[in-house]
């Protein structure tokens, strides 16, 4: 009897091992993609911790709460919904770093979970230069969001320059010189149609977004503002890398 309760024992252990072993590999792919992500300062802090957003880590959430929000995003608030950006086993591995600064267990399988896509290395450099966090604010992912990872500040990618040339040279027509509060700074106007405008003020890294009444702002059309200065931190060659990337994982649009 004692043998072969070991021969069940060991299979169900062994299995249990394995099962740990995938949980911490999905949770430190979680963390992975949250530092990437959602830790920018300008939205949470690392490990949780209060950014320009609210703190995450010990505020009691539940699994089904966590979920939803990673999900479904918050309407009208800087929190957008992950659940057409991400792949789901990286949706799933945020869910679950999320849950576990709260002290929560996922119902999550991590061992049936699909391995990471794997991108042609020179793309996964790019997407590695594209939110490196050793840049501080002065990387691609503080405005733009692609593959995932970054924040939607400016318009979705609906096509790639060809060369890095190209790429230093991008115009950048929807910023505009805004007038308020006794000082004039570069924006980008999201909404000036009702009675307030609505956009992220690029004095400074990361853009802060703004709600004012329309009727303190004024408006011009062109800024000082250039987006090749956002660039000066990457050489060419990481350039390439970061154009390898965004051609791989970018659908142009017709």
């Amino acid at each position: 009897m004692r043998c072969a309760a070991l021969v069940i024992l060991l299979p169900a252990l062994a299995f249990a091992q394995r099962g740990a072993a995938n949980n911490d590999a999905q949770l430190a792919r979680g963390l992975d993609i949250f530092n990437k992500s959602c830790a920018t300062g300008y939205c949470h802090g690392v490990k949780g911790t209060a950014g320009g957003a609210p703190r995450l880590a010990a505020r009691g959430f539940d699994d089904t709460y966590v979920s939803q929000t990673v999900r479904m995003g918050i309407p009208h608030t800087g929190m957008p919904e992950f659940g057409s950006t991400l792949e789901r086993a990286d949706l799933l591995a945020v869910i679950a770093y999320v849950d576990s600064l709260n002290g929560v267990t996922p119902p999550i399988n991590a061992f049936a979970l699909p391995p990471p896509r794997k991108l042609p290395p020179a793309a996964q450099h790019g997407r590695e230069l594209f939110a490196d966090q050793t840049r501080s604010f002065n990387r691609c992912s503080t405005c733009h969001q692609a593959d995932g990872i970054g924040i939607a500040v400016a318009l979705p990618f609906t096509s790639v320059p060809d060369t890095v040339a190209a790429l230093r040279s991008v115009a950048s027509p929807d910023i505009e010189t805004l007038a308020a509060q006794g000082s004039t700074f570069p924006a980008l106007v999201l909404n000036k149609s009702g009675a307030t405008a609505k956009f992220y003020d690029f004095t400074s890294l990361p853009p802060v977004l703004r709600t004012l009444p329309k009727s303190e702002v004024t408006f011009k059309q062109g800024s000082a503002w250039r987006h090749e200065d956002m660039l000066k931190p990457y050489s060419d060659a990481d350039l390439d890398a970061i154009l390898a990337f965004l051609k791989t994982v970018v659908k142009p649009q017709s």
